[in-house]
């Protein structure tokens, strides 16, 4: 592929000369798998950034989990040259600075931040999947954000593309003529050169006042292990230049600026950012706590004095503790969970202690995706070993006596008599082929959920809106959906207040004693299966003792499930060949009394592989579990 690049390359040798009108700022937007880190792959190709030895797949996803799954996880900035010629034949340069955002639902606020750095978005779908729900909900936030909205379909090469069919669906939602929808190929590279045109005629450039104080958005940050605290940012007004003295107006802390640049794709410093601008500070400080998404960077001197909007924080919907299966491991958890805090803004986590577990940390995230991905990131970056308890969602409670109660975890629940407890509900948005409609509405019902409405987008497919407890939606909701619709159904949920529910706290009981990290709180109905499920889990997990241990499911003082480990016996008898009876019952009755006095100050130990498998969501580690 030849790249098509201005004579100068002013784009990213010296873009603080380049005229604020020549820049465009835009990001694309898309569900997963339909074609975003491809697409920009072709890109940074066209422009010449990135050179054809040192390319490959999904270029921007810089992190081994990224590629392994093939998702974007994190949003990607990248500056990139590109030369358009007007009617008299003169090459203009442009910078073009693009950033590749992730698709599922889980990332929302990675998107947002996104979209606040940028004019434009670039709504990519595929021409043989049609749009999905998520596209829809990220094509509302882009309008929310009074963002130009450029249609393409992407995939057209595909055997089993329908580009006409699609692209009259997406111009009726966008409200643009369906011949107006481009149509790329990303994988070929069709297309693209006429969408980045399309880019610097569409787009606005960006706008701002050159001549008042400093002020540059955080939308993202990193850490680096030789260089500290790496901030990404946007300029709105003023600029930024090197070895000047800034301060960050949340915090008030203030820093010299160290090293100033671009990101295209690798980090190039330059002399300075001016307005509209997108571009990374280095200011050596190691403290990940001194720079916060959503802050505004000014100078510390004749510095504004008016901070900029910045972004809502995001609401954690899933409630997960994180432990060190080795205590001594804490303090390296601590840590690591304050760095990828600066990488990922939508953590929030604070200190707990379980009696089981040992010391931990009660950790929010924002869907199961996300809790799968830091979880992993943790024991791959930072070398540790978890166990993650069962996933659960914020209740509120009222008490008899009126005292109003947050829950945030199964061992909170309190004890005495409960008037109401209320839990999260979603707004959930449902596309699905028009032949799937039953078999979604049957998992919906069974889920607790309430119909509010049905559309049909096209003659095949339609728009189911359920009012869904997302508590049902955090367990295995979008896998069962999937599974029941062979892959064809897509999901997005928004959270919208709560609901009274009949709700119960389900104790799991080992020799009476109750063990907090197998708790639930589950809606009264599937109580019971709760129970006699966990029960038969760890039966096959724990290993048998010198005496029987009883396994209950509990609510309150009511056991509701039970299953017994048989205690390990010694043959008593194998030395009797023969004899009275009298004197087998003897031995038998001695081994009796012995087993019961054990019974009585015996202790069952759970192991931590037991741990493990009980408390994850894959049941397939419990039914394999063989007592030792």
């Amino acid at each position: 592929m030849t790249p098509r690049i201005a004579d100068a390359d002013a784009a990213i040798i010296a873009p603080a000369a380049t005229p604020v009108e020549r820049i465009r700022n835009f990001c694309i937007i898309a569900h997963i798998d339909h074609g975003k880190s491809t697409l920009a792959d072709r890109m940074l190709q066209l422009t010449g950034v990135v050179d054809e030895r040192a390319m490959r797949a999904q270029y921007l996803d810089r992190m081994d989990i990224e590629r392994e799954r093939g998702i974007t996880v994190k949003s990607q900035a990248v500056r990139m040259p590109w030369g358009v010629t007007d009617e008299s034949g003169r090459t203009e340069a442009y910078a073009l600075n693009m950033i590749d955002t992730p698709g599922h639902v889980d990332f929302t606020y990675e998107v947002s931040r996104s979209l606040a750095a940028c004019e434009g978005a670039i709504l990519l779908v595929d021409a043989a999947q049609g749009i999905e729900a998520q596209t829809l909900a990220n094509l509302y936030l882009a309008m929310e954000n009074d963002l130009t909205i450029i249609p393409v379909l992407n995939k057209i090469d595909l055997p089993g593309a329908d580009p006409d069919k699609y692209a009259a669906e997406i111009g009726s939602l966008v409200g643009v003529d369906p011949d107006d929808v481009l149509r790329v190929s990303g994988k070929t590279g069709v297309g693209v050169p006429e969408l980045l045109d399309h880019v610097v005629r569409t787009i606005p450039a960006p706008t701002g006042d050159p001549d008042a104080p400093c002020r540059a958005m955080i939308f993202d940050s990193v850490y680096d292990t030789y260089r500290g605290v790496v901030t990404y940012v946007r300029v709105i007004d003023g600029r930024l230049s090197p070895r000047e003295r800034i301060a960050m107006m949340s915090t008030l802390a203030q820093h010299d600026l160290l090293e100033i640049g671009v990101i295209s794709p690798e980090p190039i410093p330059t002399q300075g950012l001016g307005i509209g601008e997108v571009g990374y500070l280095i200011t050596g400080v190691k403290d990940v706590r001194q720079s916060k998404v959503g802050d505004t960077v000014t100078t510390a001197r004749t510095g504004a004095t008016e901070a900029l909007s910045g972004y809502s924080d995001p609401k954690p919907m899933v409630f997960s503790g994180l432990f060190p299966i080795d205590g001594s491991d804490y303090p390296a958890l601590r840590d690591a969970l304050d760095k990828l805090k600066l990488n990922d803004a939508a953590l929030n986590y604070e200190p707990e202690t379980s009696t089981a577990l040992g010391f931990g940390f009660r950790v929010g995230f924002l869907g199961l995706l996300h809790l799968e991905i830091i979880r992993e990131r943790l024991e791959r970056e930072f070398d540790l070993d978890l166990i993650s308890t069962a996933p659960s969602v914020v209740y509120d409670l009222t008490m008899e006596d009126g005292t109003e109660i947050e829950v945030l975890n199964p061992s909170d629940f309190p004890e005495g008599k409960v008037r109401e407890i209320r839990e999260p509900v979603t707004r959930a948005t449902i596309l699905v082929p028009s032949e799937y409609i039953g078999t979604v509405m049957e998992l919906c019902q069974s889920k607790r959920g309430n119909l509010r409405g049905m559309d049909y987008l096209s003659e095949d497919r339609v728009e189911l809106r359920y009012t869904l407890p997302l508590a049902e939606i955090v367990f295995d909701f979008f896998d069962q959906l999937k599974s029941r619709t062979k892959g064809y159904a897509s999901l997005d949920y928004d959270v919208e207040g709560q609901q009274a529910a009949d709700l119960v706290k389900v104790d799991m009981l080992l020799q009476g004693e109750a063990v907090d990290a197998f708790s639930a709180i589950v809606h009264r109905d599937k109580a019971y299966n709760y129970g006699v499920e966990m029960a038969g889990k760890l039966k096959n997990l724990i290993p048998r003792q010198q005496f029987e241990v009883p396994i209950q499911a509990a609510i309150g003082s009511r056991i509701i499930a039970r299953e017994n480990i048989r205690a390990m016996r010694k043959d008593v008898l194998s030395k009797c060949y023969g004899g009275d009876i009298s004197r087998k019952r003897k031995l038998l009755e001695k081994q009796k009394e012995g087993k019961k006095r054990m019974k009585n100050i015996g202790s069952v130990e759970v192991p931590q592989e037991a741990f493990i498998a009980a408390l994850s969501s894959d049941d397939s580690a419990a039914k394999d579990g063989k007592k030792k």
